[in-house]
């Protein structure tokens, strides 16, 4: 279903501020694909020096009177997602579209939930990052496209093919993987309205996203405020055990 904004371009939301929006992944088609690019990977007690410093950020901002409060623009910097808690460092003025969020994950196997396959109603601009003992298993409902460059490219991302679990008896959804690795730093372009899906399976994983749309996004969707869980939808009614999501590799 689509909305007509007047502006040409067509909403993804029915009900503009809904945080736990569930479209059906049956009918569901990806408006295009996802690319991935490896960039370095880290001695150990560096990637942990750096993933436990960004995630401080998030822990600051979850006790920060000021960063759970709305601001003087409505907007309340410390949010929480499915994928783990958030900080929108940079938040988006009159002349600048764009805003930064770092998120801090949930590790799946602490809590044995998986978080469920979604689109976002802007495009994003992620960066994972982890530390030693822990990976992100990246997924999505389409072929995701890893940049590799010769020469620069120096090292490789685990890849395979699953179904997606929890469908309705008789369908059957290929889900797309691809596996960050410890102590790495690997790079994704998320187009709107392209299914994603992050868990990390270990305790150290952050992400650093750019929203570069995200005052158009809001108002296009007619959305009161700059909230990720309203920015979302999701194809799953609920989240799945962590069994939905550690890395194996069931397909060749």
């Amino acid at each position: 279903m689509s909305i007509e904004t007047g502006r040409g371009e067509a909403a993804m939301k029915v009900d503009a501020d809904a945080v736990d929006e569930v479209i059906d992944v049956a009918d569901f088609t990806d408006a295009s694909y996802n690319v991935v690019t490896p960039v370095l990977r880290l001695d150990a007690a560096v990637a942990l020096a750096v993933v436990s410093a960004f995630a401080g950020v998030v822990d600051r901002g979850k006790t920060s009177a000021a960063a759970t409060s709305p601001d003087e623009d409505g907007v309340t910097r410390s949010q929480v997602f499915e994928e783990g808690d958030v900080y929108m460092v940079d938040k988006p003025f009159d002349d600048y579209v764009a805003d930064r969020y770092i998120m801090d994950f949930y590790d799946v196997t602490a809590r044995d939930l998986c978080s469920r396959m979604h689109v976002h109603t802007g495009l994003r601009f992620v960066r994972i990052m982890t530390g030693p003992g822990t990976q992100v298993r990246v997924s999505s409902l389409s072929p995701i496209v890893v940049t590799d460059v010769p020469g620069v490219t120096d090292f490789h991302l685990d890849a395979f093919i699953d179904d997606l679990p929890d469908t309705d008896p008789g369908m059957e959804r290929t889900r797309y993987n691809v596996v960050v690795p410890e102590c790495a730093f690997v790079d994704m372009q998320v187009p709107r309205g392209v299914s994603h899906q992050f868990n990390a399976i270990g305790p150290h994983a952050v992400i650093d996203s750019v929203h570069p749309e995200e005052s158009i996004e809001v108002f296009r969707e007619s959305m009161s405020g700059y909230r990720m869980m309203a920015q979302t939808q999701f194809l799953a009614d609920r989240l799945p055990s962590s069994a939905a999501c550690v890395v194996d590799r069931p397909k060749a």
